[in-house]
């Protein structure tokens, strides 16, 4: 029998339809929500607030509904309308409560791709902190390493300049003796190799800081450089 019991424009089986339709079309856009997920964890937020925003509406139809079948005359009928009203109700709370786990499970899914982005952010700074230090120790390394191959031709540089200079000292205190014997073969007095020989003191100690000036600026130098 057909109702008559009318609210908003409408009767309490028009308002079932609608209730019945929109059911329907929330069951297929939940169903395309699970399978876009299972896909790959693909989101659609236009299709899940469609079908949240359904929902409501199919709640609201319940409420509708809910007081409609009260002002059913026969009883047998009001009790159909309030099985047929509990169902769509019970329904529409099964689909939000489906909604509402897609939407948890969206959520930690969005929170996990944060949490990874964060950690491959601070990954890549910290690999390059570390490469940056690498790069600071091998610059150390190479400078270190710089510095003592500097510092050993310096060295042979020094001693190559010492042993000249007792190559000279050698030469000189020989051409010293055969001057010597040379004079004293002629017969010159004391006071003349008296002469001779602090000409030679004199040569000595210019040599000698000579030998010393060379070394200084040689570390000198050593030491400005480094």
């Amino acid at each position: 029998m057909a109702m008559s019991v009318e609210i908003g424009g409408g009767t309490l089986s028009e308002i079932y339809q609608s209730a019945k339709k929109l059911l329907l079309r929330t069951r297929d856009g939940l169903e395309k929500l699970e399978r876009l997920e299972n896909a790959g964890g693909i989101d659609s937020p236009d299709l899940s607030t469609s079908v949240k925003r359904d929902i409501s509406q199919i709640q609201s139809l319940c409420s509708e509904m809910d007081r409609l079948w009260r002002s059913v005359g026969a009883k047998s009928q009001r009790d159909l309308w309030k099985r047929k009203v509990e169902q769509i109700a019970e329904e529409a709370q099964s689909l939000k409560e489906s909604l509402d786990k897609y939407n948890l499970r969206n959520q930690k899914r969005a929170q996990e791709a944060r949490e990874r982005s964060e950690l491959l952010g601070r990954a890549n700074g910290e690999g390059a902190h570390v490469l940056r230090i690498f790069d600071d120790e091998a610059q150390a390394r190479a400078s270190v390493h710089s510095s003592s191959r500097m510092l050993e031709e310096a060295s042979a540089t020094g001693e190559s300049i010492l042993r000249k200079y007792a190559e000279q000292r050698d030469w000189l205190k020989s051409a010293q003796r055969k001057g010597l014997d040379v004079l004293n073969t002629m017969g010159l007095s004391n006071s003349v190799l008296k002469l001779i020989e602090r000409r030679n003191r004199v040569d000595q100690s210019i040599k000698y800081a000579g030998m010393v000036l060379t070394v200084v600026i040689v570390v000198y130098l050593i030491w400005r450089w480094r």
